[in-house]
C-alpha cells in the first residue's frame, strides 16, 4: 500500500510538472486568447519533443501499432498508449544524430501525463483511438496541409466526402487540447461548432475542406491551430528594427506595424501584452509581419505591382485529387513480434485456459509464422506502392530473395514434419484454420500479382516510345536542326564536287593545248621533248558528280589519276592541293615548250637571213667579174 501510494504521488507530481513549467512562462499575460493558446501548446510541443516528429512518422507509428485497423470509438489502456509513445520516441532517436539525442523516458512520461490529463476526462485510465490520433497528429511537427489531409482521411467516407458527424467527433477530441492548457472558456467544445465551420449543407470534398481550414480567418474554434504553425515558423526570424515601446534594437519572431501611427512597430512580446506609448492605442489596427524586407525591396515590389509585373498569388495549398486512395486491407495480418528464446509456448494462452497439446502449439506457431510472412510481404508491397523509386533500389532484390528464402524454409520445415494434428481439434477450429489459410493464400497471390504488375508498369515507363518522342517538342526541334544541318552539308559537298569537276575540265583543256603545241612544232629540239613526259588527255564523259568523288575521274589519266587516286578516303583539301600542284607543273612545262619553239623559230630566221646575204654577195661578185 505504501509503495502504491508513493507511485501515485510520483505520477501526480510528474503530471503537474509540465503545467508548473508552463505557468512559469507567464503566458497568461497575453491578452489575446488565440495567441495565448498557441503559445501554450507550442511550449508543450517543444517540451515533449513532439516538434521533432514529423506527421508522416506519426502516421507510420499508428500503422506499426495497429491503430489503423481499430474503430475510432475503441478504447485503449494507458499501458498500451505508453507502448505506442515508446515506439515513437525510440524511432525518433534512431533518426537523430548522436549529438542531438533526446531523453526518451522523460519525453514519454511528460507526454503520457499530458495526454491522460487532456483525453481521460472521466479518470478511467483509457483513451479512445480517435482521441489518441487527434492529439498526436495535431501536436506533432510537419506541415499543416499534411496534418489536415490525414485528419480528413479520418473523418471522410469511402467516397471521399466529409461526414459531419465524424468531424463533430474530431472537434470534441481536438478541442480537449485548449481545455487542457486552461483555455476551455475561449475554445471549449460546443455542438454548434461543426455547423458554424461548414454552414453549407452540401458534399464537402478534400480541397474544399482545406480551403476552409486554411482561410483567413479560419473557423473560430480552430483559429489557434494555424497560428501555432506560424509561430513555429517565425521563432528564428530576425528583424533589424527597434521596438517602439521597449526600445530593443532588434526583434525575433513576429513584428507588428501600426496602420495609423507612422513608423510605429512593436515586438511580439509588447503587442501580445498590450503595451502602448505615445499616440498609439491598442484599438489601432496592427499588421503582422513574419519576415523582414528592406526599403529598397519594398519599393521595387511596389513598382512591380503598380506595373502589373507581380504574378498572381499562389493558392494556400496544392490541388489534390478528390478520389480517395484505397489502402490495402491488412486487417487479417498480424505484425511480426519476435519473442525471446526462453519464452514458454504456453505463456501465450491465458492462465485460466486449459493447457494445449504439443501439436496444437505447433500448429498455432506455424500459423503465426505464416502470418508474419504475409505481413512482411504486405509491408513490402505497400512500400513499393508508396514510393515508385523503390523499384530501382538495389536492395529490392535482396528483400525479395529473403522473402523467398523464408517461404522455402517454412515449406522445408513442413515437409520434414508431416505429422497431422491429432483429433483433439474440434471441427470448428479446423474449419476456421482452413478458412484463414485459404484467405492468406489468396492474399498472397494478389500481392504477387500486384508486384508483377508494378514491375511491368515500371519497365514500360522506363522505355521511351515513339509517341512520347513525338510529344516532346525539344526532341522534335533537335531533329529538325539535324535535318537542316544534313541538307547544308550535302549542298556544300555538291558545291565542292562541282568546283572539283571544273578544275578537272580546265586541266584537261590545258593538256589539249600542250599536245597541240607539241604536234605543231616538229623542229623542237629533242632535249625539250624528252625532258618531261606529257600526259595524253582523253575526253571526259561529262557526268556530274553526286555523292561519289570517284565519278569525276572517269576518262582522266596521267597525273590527274595519280593526284586523285585515293578517292573519297582522302581529304578533299589535300586533293585540291595535289590538283593545284599538277596544274602548276603542267603550266611550267607548257611555258618551257613555248620558249623552246620561239628559240627554234629565231634560229631558223637567222639561218635564212644569212643564206640570203651570202647569195646577194656572190651575185655582186659575179656581176663585177663580168
Amino acid at each position: 500500500m505504501i509503495e502504491e501510494g508513493s507511485r501515485r504521488g510520483k505520477t501526480m507530481a510528474e503530471r503537474r510538472q509540465i503545467f508548473m513549467d508552463m505557468g512559469a512562462q507567464n503566458f497568461d499575460e497575453i491578452r489575446l486568447s488565440a495567441y495565448r493558446t498557441a503559445c501554450k501548446l507550442r511550449f508543450v510541443q517543444r517540451r515533449c519533443n513532439l516538434h521533432l516528429v514529423d506527421v508522416w512518422n506519426m502516421i507510420e507509428a499508428f500503422r506499426d501499432n495497429g491503430l489503423n485497423t481499430l474503430e475510432h470509438h475503441t478504447e485503449i489502456s494507458v499501458s498500451r498508449l505508453e507502448t505506442i509513445l515508446s515506439s515513437i520516441y525510440y524511432q525518433l532517436n534512431k533518426r537523430l544524430p548522436t549529438t542531438h539525442q533526446i531523453n526518451v523516458e522523460q519525453s514519454i512520461s511528460m507526454l503520457l501525463n499530458f495526454m491522460v490529463a487532456a483525453g481521460d476526462c472521466d479518470g478511467q485510465g483509457k483513451l479512445t483511438v480517435l482521441s489518441v490520433k487527434s492529439i498526436l497528429a495535431t501536436m506533432c511537427g510537419g506541415k499543416i496541409v499534411d496534418k489536415l489531409r490525414y485528419i480528413f482521411s479520418q473523418i471522410s467516407d469511402t467516397h471521399g466526402a466529409m461526414t459531419v458527424a465524424k468531424f463533430d467527433h474530431f472537434l470534441l477530441e481536438v478541442l480537449k487540447l485548449p481545455t487542457a492548457v486552461f483555455e476551455g472558456p475561449s475554445f471549449g467544445y460546443h455542438d454548434h461548432h461543426a455547423r458554424a465551420a461548414f454552414p453549407q449543407q452540401k458534399k464537402l470534398m478534400l480541397n474544399m475542406f482545406l480551403d476552409t481550414m486554411l482561410a483567413d480567418p479560419p473557423p473560430q474554434c480552430l483559429v489557434w491551430l494555424p497560428l501555432m504553425h506560424r509561430l513555429a515558423n517565425v521563432e528564428n526570424v530576425f528583424h533589424p528594427v527597434a521596438c517602439s515601446y521597449c526600445g530593443a534594437d532588434s526583434m525575433m519572431g513576429f513584428r507588428y506595424c501600426c496602420q495609423q501611427c507612422h513608423s510605429y512597430q512593436l515586438c511580439q512580446d509588447c503587442f501580445w501584452r498590450g503595451h502602448a506609448n505615445r499616440s498609439h492605442s491598442n484599438q489601432h489596427q496592427m499588421k503582422e509581419h513574419s519576415s523582414w524586407k528592406s526599403s529598397a525591396k519594398k519599393f521595387s515590389q511596389a513598382i512591380s505591382k503598380s506595373l502589373g509585373c507581380v504574378p498572381s498569388r499562389e493558392p494556400a495549398h496544392p490541388i489534390f485529387s478528390e478520389q480517395p486512395v484505397r489502402p490495402l486491407d491488412l486487417s487479417n495480418l498480424v505484425p511480426p513480434r519476435p519473442a525471446p528464446n526462453n519464452m514458454n509456448n504456453t505463456s501465450m494462452f491465458p492462465s485460466g485456459a486449459p493447457t494445449p497439446t504439443k501439436s496444437r502449439v505447433q500448429g498455432l506457431a506455424a500459423a503465426q509464422r505464416m502470418n508474419e510472412e504475409h505481413a512482411l510481404i504486405a509491408a513490402y508491397v505497400n512500400r513499393l506502392q508508396n514510393s515508385p523509386r523503390a523499384l530501382d533500389s538495389p536492395s529490392r532484390l535482396d528483400e525479395e530473395h529473403k522473402l523467398i528464402a523464408r517461404y522455402a524454409a517454412r515449406l522445408a520445415t513442413e515437409s520434414g514434419n508431416p505429422e497431422r494434428p491429432p483429433a483433439d481439434f474440434s471441427f470448428d477450429t479446423n474449419r476456421q484454420q482452413r478458412q484463414l489459410i485459404a484467405e492468406l493464400e489468396n492474399k498472397n497471390r494478389e500481392i504477387l500479382q500486384e508486384i508483377q504488375r508494378l514491375r511491368v508498369e515500371h519497365e514500360q515507363a522506363s522505355q521511351p516510345t515513339p509517341e512520347k518522342a513525338q510529344q516532346n517538342p525539344t526532341l522534335l526541334a533537335e531533329l529538325r536542326l539535324l535535318r537542316q544541318r544534313k541538307d547544308e552539308l550535302e549542298q556544300r559537298m555538291s558545291t565542292l564536287q562541282e568546283s572539283r569537276r571544273e578544275l578537272m575540265v580546265q586541266l584537261e583543256g590545258l593538256m589539249k593545248l600542250l599536245k597541240a603545241q607539241a604536234a605543231g612544232s616538229p623542229q623542237t629540239s629533242p632535249s625539250h621533248g624528252v625532258g618531261r613526259p606529257i600526259p595524253m588527255p582523253v575526253r571526259s564523259t561529262g557526268s556530274t558528280p553526286t555523292h561519289q568523288p570517284q565519278d569525276s575521274l572517269t576518262g582522266v589519266g596521267g597525273d590527274v589519276q595519280e593526284a586523285f587516286a585515293q578517292g573519297a578516303r582522302r581529304n578533299l583539301r589535300n586533293d585540291l592541293l595535289v590538283a593545284a600542284d599538277s596544274i602548276t607543273n603542267t603550266m611550267s612545262s607548257l611555258v618551257k615548250e613555248l620558249h623552246s619553239v620561239d628559240d627554234g623559230a629565231e634560229e631558223e630566221e637567222e639561218r635564212l637571213q644569212n643564206g640570203k646575204d651570202r647569195g646577194k654577195a656572190t651575185g655582186q661578185k659575179q656581176m663585177v667579174s663580168l
